[in-house]
């Protein structure tokens, strides 16, 4: 009979600053959402999502100000124009780790925690560690 080796389970990011590597992303166009998967160096992963449309289909300001914001950091370049979202895959930011604990949807007697990211700056690779060269999008 075939053995199964048994993990640590699902652990949520814990709070603090980190240093994250964007490993996916995904862009639906006709709806504006783009979806970012972090991982930290323990292998911890948190998305960051951003409706870049209302429903009407008109630019969503708020979220074009945060993502921008997000792709300069990342890509350590504040000067550039536009970018491709699977141009981000492969590249670090430094971000404080935030927990927002909300009741659940399903359970309202039970407590809900999101991983929301704050106070986001460049970063090379994990810390104590150089950063791999992003692989070419394609």
């Amino acid at each position: 009979m075939a053995r199964i080796p048994m993990t640590g389970g699902f652990q949520i990011m814990p709070e603090g600053e980190q240093v994250l590597k964007i490993t996916k992303a995904e862009y639906e166009e006709d709806f504006g959402k783009a979806i970012f998967i972090l991982e930290n160096a323990k292998g911890q992963t948190c998305q960051e999502r951003f409706s870049l449309l209302n429903q009407d289909g008109t630019p969503n300001e708020r979220a074009l100000g945060a993502f921008s914001f997000f792709a300069k950091t990342a890509m350590n370049d504040f000067d550039m124009e536009d970018v491709d979202p699977t141009e981000l895959v492969g590249h670090y930011i430094r971000a404080e780790v935030i927990h927002n604990k909300v009741p659940s949807i399903k359970d309202p007697t039970k407590m809900t925690t999101f991983v929301n990211l704050g106070s986001k700056s460049p970063a090379d690779g994990f810390d104590g560690a150089p950063a791999e060269a992003p692989k070419a999008a394609g």
